[in-house]
């Protein structure tokens, strides 16, 4: 999948700022190139800065309610013109004010360019993110798949080695069986063989009846499914 194919994915969907996201730093944190480590410098210092306007913003326009809340303040209740006092706090509150709009005028590009460009490195950041993700999410199948198939053969080899097993006990029992039974005890001893042959005898009779139980168990419930159909069939 080339780039341009992630570029078309992305296109007109709401991102989250990464940057803020748990998820995205476990995921990507350990591996992040050094592109992507500038990209998160960089919104972040964006964010930073798109949090100062903001304050900044916020203050002026509360300092300019209060400058608003003085020039009614000073204004007589009967509509009167107010006195020179009066006409002078009022004329300074106005200035004042013009000063503030003045400041929050300059903060207004930044208050529409700062989203904007979070946004935008946003996007780059989040683009890598999909490149990186896409080459593990591969790798990591590829992986899975090797794994998959060794595990297959190990079971196999397993199963292969199970039956040699008990073939060799099998042979062993009947080896020691006989060589007991013609030469006795004591050739036995002679020949340094120890072997517990009546427990080695139990356990392949034993697993054996396992086997054999297991088979008649499964026979008497296919036998049971099969008497549910037909009963099924005759209703």
């Amino acid at each position: 999948m080339a780039k341009d194919d992630f570029q078309t994915v992305l296109k007109g969907k709401k991102l989250p700022i990464l940057t803020l996201d748990n998820k995205w730093y476990r995921l990507f944190e350990k591996n992040m190139t050094p592109e992507m480590k500038r990209l998160e410098g960089r919104i972040n210092d964006l964010l930073k800065e798109q949090g100062r306007v903001t304050n900044e913003v916020k203050d002026l326009k509360k300092i300019k309610n209060n400058l608003m809340a003085e020039i009614v303040a000073n204004m007589p209740e009967d509509g009167r013109q107010p006195d020179p006092s009066h006409q002078k706090k009022i004329a300074e509150s106005k200035r004042l004010i013009d000063q503030v709009n003045e400041r929050i005028a300059k903060y207004d590009d930044d208050m529409l360019d700062l989203p904007r460009m979070i946004d935008e490195e946003n996007f780059k950041l989040m683009l890598l993110s999909m490149e990186i993700c896409y080459d593990e999410f591969l790798s990591n199948t590829e992986d899975i798949e090797d794994i998959s198939a060794w595990i297959k053969s190990m079971r196999m080899e397993l199963k292969r080695n199970i039956i040699k097993k008990q073939q060799m006990e099998v042979k062993n029992v009947e080896l020691y069986t006989y060589m007991n039974d013609i030469f006795g005890s004591d050739v036995i001893n002679l020949f340094d063989i120890k072997y517990d042959v009546e427990a080695k005898k139990k356990q392949l009779m034993e697993a054996a009846e396992a086997k054999a139980e297991k088979k008649r168990a499964e026979e008497a419930k296919e036998r049971a499914e099969q008497r549910m159909l037909s009963g099924g069939g005759d209703k």
